[in-house]
């Protein structure tokens, strides 16, 4: 299967040693950052030399607390400096000027310009997303004191290279599918997100462990994972995927979720394709029903109003945090979101989210399940699985294979639908239409999955509200 890999995936391969590597460990880089690096400095068996890549990061990428020293050699020495860094664009409108940020340092559009020549050059690039990764080049404007009016100093943009060396082909991905077995594409999807097949004994660890990534390919796709403590939730969701966004504790703010009215910005659901409040346990809210109504309305519809704003967004949201042994639902009548905050013990919440992951069918983290192999590029995985986000017609195809029983109840079948429709993508991207399906396949990795994960989900609420009671979700079949 490696020479296979490596000959349908020639440019999007790389040589991860997570079991026995400490070198990356010590970098606390994301996953995409550093395939993105391995790339670059790997030869055709994978080796690379440690002090060149070394020196390539102290140079490049930069620690936050480096930056007033950077900001030195642009303004005060007049140097050009290179780093690999997040950009975002800001285009006024009244003038009809671009700027930049920088937000992981503090750099703000006030500082900045664009000069109209590096606009052109680099437009279609820079606008690619709200934040955008790649190697840029920074120069400085002196001020113009004499100037009418008086032009302030300035950091320019002289020079942008994407992050992304390669293009996003979906056909081709999909088209590659058709080479690999089941088995073999789930190592393959395994790898690509850094973890070892081989160290899981059975299927449906290792499917649980995919399960995670059904919002990083489906919008607006919710989801609740209580699982023991290290099995790698924050990880995956936080480390793997430059397009979501991980909170870990602390408080929670509309504001910072939604919209921020001080600042007349939109917050973290309108720019990511997914929001990870992990330790959710931990998270408190500064205004519980302000919270709750907000997160209700974004969830039944993907849209959020805060005072006189309304804007809509595609990201998913999930609630993932540890449980104690004793309450999880291995019997299906613990009540598991006891240890949830506040905020999340109502039933009307709880039902807007569509399926439940048992994490404690994934392992206790061990190095035997670190990838150490050939693999897919994290950053270029996770970027098809963002652009398989757009691509309809697998919901189209999920529509004319499942049977809805007669009274099934709305949020049931949407939900239902919608996490199968992620499977599809996931585990067969390579259908293009209902015949190309293997309905015994879609049933048991896809429809069967997606009902027990809704059907954990409805006996939750029964704990939660008695009007939920007796009322599991009705039987699903493929036509």
């Amino acid at each position: 299967m490696k020479r296979r890999l490596k000959k349908f995936f020639p440019d999007m391969v790389v040589y991860k040693d997570l079991k026995n590597g400490n070198f990356f460990s010590a970098l606390s880089l994301p996953s995409f950052m550093r395939d993105w690096l391995l790339r670059r400095f790997e030869d055709d068996d994978g080796n690379f030399d440690t002090d060149e890549l070394s020196e390539f990061v102290r140079r490049f990428i930069p620690k936050k607390d480096e930056w007033n020293a950077i900001k030195s050699r642009i303004v005060m020495d007049n140097e050009h400096v290179k780093l690999l860094a997040k950009i975002s664009i800001d285009i006024d409108v009244a003038s009809g000027e671009a700027s930049f940020s920088l937000p992981d340092f503090g750099l703000t559009s006030k500082e900045t310009m664009i000069d109209d020549n590096i606009w052109q050059l680099y437009k279609d690039e820079l606008v690619g997303g709200r934040e955008v990764w790649g190697l840029i080049q920074l120069g400085y404007r002196p001020p113009d004191v004499d100037a009418r009016p008086k032009m302030p100093g300035k950091i320019r943009l002289l020079k942008f290279q994407n992050f992304c060396p390669y293009t996003i082909d979906l056909d081709f991905y999909k088209s590659a599918r058709n080479n690999f077995s089941f088995d073999e594409w789930l190592k393959i999807l395994l790898g690509a997100i850094d973890y070892n097949a081989a160290g899981y004994e059975h299927e449906e660890e290792k499917l649980t462990m995919l399960t995670r990534l059904l919002p990083f390919v489906e919008k607006r796709l919710n989801l609740i994972e209580l699982a023991p403590k290290g099995t790698g939730k924050s990880y995956v969701f936080g480390r793997i995927s430059r397009f979501g966004w991980l909170s870990s504790g602390g408080v929670m703010t509309r504001a910072k979720m939604f919209f921020d009215m001080q600042k007349r910005q939109d917050g973290i659901v309108a720019y990511n394709d997914f929001v990870t409040l992990d330790e959710v346990q931990t998270i408190s809210f500064k205004d519980v029903d302000e919270m709750r109504a907000a997160l209700k309305g974004f969830l039944e519809s993907g849209v959020y109003t805060v005072g006189d704003h309304s804007n809509s967004a595609d990201a998913g949201v999930i609630l993932s945090g540890n449980i104690s042994k004793a309450t999880m639902d291995l019997d299906g009548d613990a009540n598991m979101f006891d240890e949830l905050p506040t905020v999340f013990h109502e039933s009307a919440l709880i039902e807007r989210f569509h399926g439940f992951i048992k994490g404690w069918n994934i392992p206790r983290m061990n190095d035997d399940m670190k990838v150490c192999d050939w693999a897919l590029n994290s950053e270029y995985f996770c970027s098809i699985l963002h652009e398989l986000r757009e691509d309809i017609s697998y919901r189209a195809i999920v529509d004319n294979l499942i049977r809805v029983p007669d009274r099934a109840d709305t949020r049931d079948t949407a939900a239902i639908k919608r996490i199968a429709t992620a499977y599809l993508k996931l585990l067969f991207p390579n259908v293009r239409r209902v015949e190309d399906v293997d309905k015994e396949l879609f049933n048991r990795y896809c429809l069967a999955r997606a009902c027990r994960m809704r059907s954990t989900i409805r006996k939750q609420l029964a704990l939660l509200d008695i009007e939920y009671a007796g009322k599991d979700i009705p039987q699903f079949e493929v036509i």
